[in-house]
């Protein structure tokens, strides 16, 4: 049997990082961080439990990645969701509601990802995570910002302290209200994005399956899962 070539094993370890991801995602969403070890993500991904050492330092690392993913895909997904517009204010109304959403309907793991924030590690700088930064930079200069290096952040900080506000144990505010301050800082209509009980708002919560966020190209995924490249490959 002639070895695989570098490009081959590189697609194999690029889907390896994705079911990682993935199963990160879901046992966290489900179990909580502190009841998720390594070893159950290694076992849902179908992956050897060495590679999560190769491609994350730790569980931290690997579940901030994870979530950072889900974040910028469901982002992707506000964003270019039909009708598909180029209107700046619209856009970002979508961009605040798909975060605000993920805490409304993911508030275990969002809650987990929060707290992971505050290690000293900080954010983890992965390509999830710049991705999500291009995204609402992209956002802030569509709207019309003339300074996105000082606007971006800000917005960034507004939507973490948004998320956060809804996720407090005892003393959540309720979503629609942080809502509507965000809209009133950036003068944004109600209508705008995907209003509480709007279709919009309904498709974006839909289902359980997180799959689409972390898919892969359908090329006889399970041969591709028995043949997981070693790390030194």
């Amino acid at each position: 049997m002639s070895p695989r070539s570098a490009s081959v094993n590189e697609e194999l370890r690029r889907r390896s990082r994705e079911r990682l991801l993935q199963a990160a995602v879901e046992l966290v969403d489900e179990h909580g961080f502190e009841a998720t070890t390594l070893a159950d993500i290694a076992d849902r991904a179908g992956s050897a439990r060495g590679l999560v050492s190769y491609y994350f330092p730790g569980k931290r690392q690997l579940v901030q990645s994870a979530v950072h993913r889900l974040m910028h895909r469901t982002l992707e997904e506000a964003l270019e969701r039909e009708p598909h517009t180029e209107d700046g204010r619209e856009r970002l109304a979508r961009a605040i509601d798909a975060i605000l959403g993920l805490a409304r309907d993911r508030p275990v793991l969002m809650r987990q990802h929060m707290a992971g924030l505050l290690q000293a590690e900080g954010f983890v700088q992965c390509p999830e995570q710049r991705r999500l930064s291009e995204l609402l930079s992209d956002t802030v200069s569509r709207y019309g910002s003339e300074d996105v290096t000082a606007d971006y952040p800000l917005l960034r900080a507004l939507l973490m302290g948004a998320v956060f506000s809804a996720l407090v144990p005892g003393v959540p505010m309720p979503v629609p209200v942080l809502r509507a301050e965000l809209f009133k800082r950036y003068g944004l209509d109600w209508e705008r994005g995907a209003p509480p009980g709007s279709d919009a708002d309904a498709e974006g919560c839909r289902g359980q399956d997180l799959s689409r966020f972390f898919a892969t190209e359908e090329r006889g995924e399970q041969a591709w899962r028995v043949a997981d490249p070693e790390p030194g490959e």
